[in-house]
Formats: structure tokens, C-alpha cells, sequence
């Protein structure tokens, strides 16, 4: 069995749009999904990319992916990578290649100089969580998520002075 890593192509969209909805499903929030997966390509592969993707392999079969992009620890005073969606078919888990996907964000983190590797895990999702936490991840309890969307970020917007 070999596993590998690449950088996804515009090629790749409508598997990636697929691991997205598998990974929905997964995470039993398929009913939150709406991307349109022309515009998703866009903003993955367009002139100004908003994220990059890498596709895990298994002896040259598609089985996974991860999708994350740069944020910024102004205490470290570098950049980091988030995690945004990890995800491995699971006739293939078990293999080795949610491991090596992140590794390689990990190998990316050190190439690029960044401070450090975060994501979010869902607090039912124990499998992940074990594994995360047998590869080095710590939860940071202490931290509260906070999201404004929809009616409130127009809201919040529209308060904005020019």
C-alpha cells in the first residue's frame, strides 16, 4: 500500500465538493451545506485563492483531503494553518493517510515558518478526538467559538462607518 500527497487541481473540484458533503454527512450537518460548486471553485483556485486543498492517495485512488488556509498569531507574531476540513472515506481509515495528511500540514508549518497547526473537532466525535490527541493535539478548553452569519453579519456590516 502506498500513500501520497498532492496539491489539489481545478480538476479536483468535484471530488473535493464530494468529500465535502461526505464529510457533512460524517458530521450529520448535510442540511448546512450550500456551496455552489462553481464559486467554491473559484475562491479555491481563482486569482485570489482563499484556501488550499491536498488530496490523500492510496495507491493512486483518491481517499481523503484536507482544506485549510493561513490565519495569524499576533503573540507569536507568525503565521499559523487551520485546519479547515480533514476528512478520510472510511473504507480507508485505519490506513495511515489522516496521519499523513497531517503530517504534511505539520511538514507545511515548519517549511512556511508557522507557529502552529489548530482546527475544530466536533466534542461527539471521540474516535477523532482520541486520534488528534495520540498524535500530539491538546484541546483548548478554555476558548469559546464565536461565529456571526447570516442576518447578523449583514447586520454588523451595515453598522460599519465608511
Amino acid at each position: 500500500m502506498t500513500l501520497s500527497i498532492r496539491p489539489a487541481t481545478p480538476a479536483d473540484l468535484p471530488l473535493i465538493a464530494q468529500f465535502i458533503r461526505d464529510l457533512a454527512d460524517y458530521e450529520k450537518l448535510a442540511h448546512e451545506v450550500r456551496f455552489d460548486e462553481a464559486k467554491l471553485g473559484e475562491k479555491l483556485f481563482g486569482p485570489r485563492p482563499y484556501a488550499e486543498v491536498v488530496i490523500g492517495e492510496i495507491d493512486g485512488t483518491a481517499q481523503g483531503f484536507a482544506l485549510f488556509f493561513h490565519n495569524f498569531s499576533t503573540f507569536e507574531g507568525r503565521p499559523g494553518i487551520y485546519l479547515e476540513d480533514l476528512f478520510v472515506r472510511p473504507d480507508a481509515r485505519g490506513s495511515g493517510l489522516g496521519k499523513a495528511l497531517l503530517a504534511h500540514l505539520a511538514k507545511l508549518c515548519v517549511e512556511r515558518d508557522c507557529a502552529r497547526l489548530e482546527w475544530w473537532v466536533l466534542d461527539w466525535n471521540t474516535p477523532s478526538i482520541g486520534f488528534y490527541q495520540s498524535l500530539g493535539a491538546k484541546l483548548m478548553d478554555e476558548w469559546t467559538v464565536m461565529r456571526v452569519d447570516g442576518a447578523a453579519l449583514t447586520g454588523l456590516a451595515a453598522s460599519a462607518h465608511a
